[in-house]
């Protein structure tokens, strides 16, 4: 049964982690545009894109952000508890710490449970998305803009020159146009004015000249025997494919069978076909390559170790039985046969490194779900113990200490992925170190909340160091 206890301390966590997870969540996703802002400006994106492509981010970002709101809330929980007094009155009651962290302990599990069935069965398709989305944006030319003076090559086989532009942003000045079509000679439009408009379509770029002259050159590749044309015109319709300046509709099984884009399941089976594969053909291989150059593997099963040799017992090498006249040749084949054999398996090398690195990226996705997911229960225990001992709430000296212990978190993290990339420590050595170098922190400081502690208290700190600045002069004036 849930007791008053249980509800005022839920009551006290649900608003400060649902106002942490969406600021949270809101840094996460500007930090994403602030990276990607060169690849999105200028595309021209509509609203609904743009929200699309907001959402996949921010679904994206859930695993990292329900951490951090965990921890900041609740720092924040205790640390208004203590600081309106309310953890002396349960304190005083005789009810321990961890009878009054049970209720937020309890959902700090269901968090992580939740956490991980997010991770792996919506992040995948949210990542699919996203990586196709973007892939499509970043390859998309920038939005149409000619600009007075200066020429626009944007649009491939062209470029545009106008001279100056009407305050309507349609009516055109001297007009140039080269249409490089890779011909003998670039043909030239040369116009007085014109209007540009865009099609309804916004498939076309329009130009309708007046006063002109367009310039081509005919005739066959390498001769000095062409024919040159000017063509004079009242009025010109010049249109321009805006075909590549669309934003493209990749379909989602290009990047359906990347790592991140795979729950624990598909991650299983990649890792097992990867292991297998570097077992078994990659082996037969190996064995292929090399036995291919020693010709003696073809009797090694003849019985041709039923008489045994006769060989003097001076003889200490091989090279001693072999007369002076053939030890040029025998060495010239044999060192040709090494550089080839080191050929053969410097390649198959490349690919057992490339097999081994992709196992890596599997299993650090495989890790990755579960990590994150349990980091909720990490932190909490941290930020729980840690408020009760501040015992200071809002925004001030809670967010100091809960940005502290989650970039120690996040470097760590980072930092066990990196060494899991350079195949320095094992995957799950790398990715759970996080979890496994912050549970003893979290230990000490429910250690310390149970007793008391005055870890965080300056008043303390300041007692002390005035004591032992003075039993320090009193031992200086008693020697001297």
């Amino acid at each position: 049964m849930i007791k008053k206890l249980d509800t005022l301390i839920l009551k006290a966590f649900i608003g400060p982690f649902i106002a942490t997870f969406f600021v949270t969540m809101f840094v996460l996703v500007m930090q994403f545009f602030w990276k990607y802002i060169d690849d999105l400006v200028g595309k021209g994106l509509d609203i609904i894109s743009i929200l699309k492509l907001t959402g996949y981010v921010a679904i994206n970002t859930v695993p990292l952000a329900l951490p951090l709101a965990v921890l900041l809330s609740s720092i924040m929980t205790f640390g208004n508890l203590g600081e309106s007094f309310e953890l002396v009155a349960i304190k005083s009651a005789g009810i321990p710490l961890l009878r009054f962290m049970r209720p937020l302990l309890v959902v700090s599990l269901l968090l992580c449970v939740l956490a991980f069935l997010f991770a792996n069965y919506i992040i995948p398709v949210a990542q699919l998305k996203f990586t196709t989305m973007l892939f499509d944006i970043r390859v998309a030319k920038p939005a149409f803009d000619i600009k007075e003076g200066i020429f626009y090559d944007k649009i491939p086989g062209f470029a545009i020159k106008v001279g100056s532009k009407e305050k309507d942003g349609n009516t055109i000045h001297d007009v140039i146009i080269y249409e490089n079509q890779f011909a003998l000679q670039d043909n030239i439009i040369v116009a007085e004015s014109g209007i540009m408009t865009v099609s309804a379509d916004k498939k076309f770029l329009e130009f309708n000249l007046r006063n002109g002259w367009r310039y081509q050159e005919k005739g066959q590749f390498n001769t000095a025997e062409t024919e040159f044309y000017r063509l004079g015109f009242k009025e010109y319709k010049k249109s321009f494919d805006l075909s590549s300046f669309d934003v493209l509709k990749t379909p989602d099984s290009a990047f359906k069978n990347n790592y991140a884009m795979l729950d624990v399941a598909q991650l299983d089976r990649a890792i097992d076909s990867l292991q297998e594969a570097i077992k078994g053909p990659l082996a037969q291989r190996i064995s292929r390559e090399v036995g291919g150059y020693f010709l003696f593997r073809k009797q090694m099963d003849s019985g041709w170790k039923s008489k045994k040799p006769v060989i003097a017992d001076t003889v200490k090498q091989y090279i001693q039985i072999i007369p002076d006249s053939a030890k040029s040749l025998v060495s010239s084949r044999a060192a040709d046969k090494m550089n080839m054999m080191r050929s053969s398996l410097d390649i198959v090398n490349l690919e057992y490194q490339q097999r081994r690195k992709d196992i890596r990226f599997y299993l650090i996705e495989w890790h990755r779900k579960f990590v994150l997911s349990f980091a909720c229960f990490v932190l909490f225990m941290i930020g729980a113990p840690l408020g009760s001992i501040i015992r200071k709430g809002g925004l001030g000296m809670p967010l100091v200490f809960a940005v502290i212990f989650f970039l120690i978190f996040h470097l760590l993290y980072m930092f066990g992925e990196k060494f899991v990339r350079q195949d320095i420590t094992t995957a799950f050595g790398g990715m759970w170190l996080c979890v496994y170098a912050l549970m003893p922190v979290s230990f000490f400081l429910i250690y310390k909340a149970m007793n008391d502690s005055q870890l965080f208290n300056s008043e303390f700190y300041f007692r002390t160091f005035r004591t032992v600045r003075t039993g320090w002069h009193s031992l200086f004036k008693k020697n001297s």
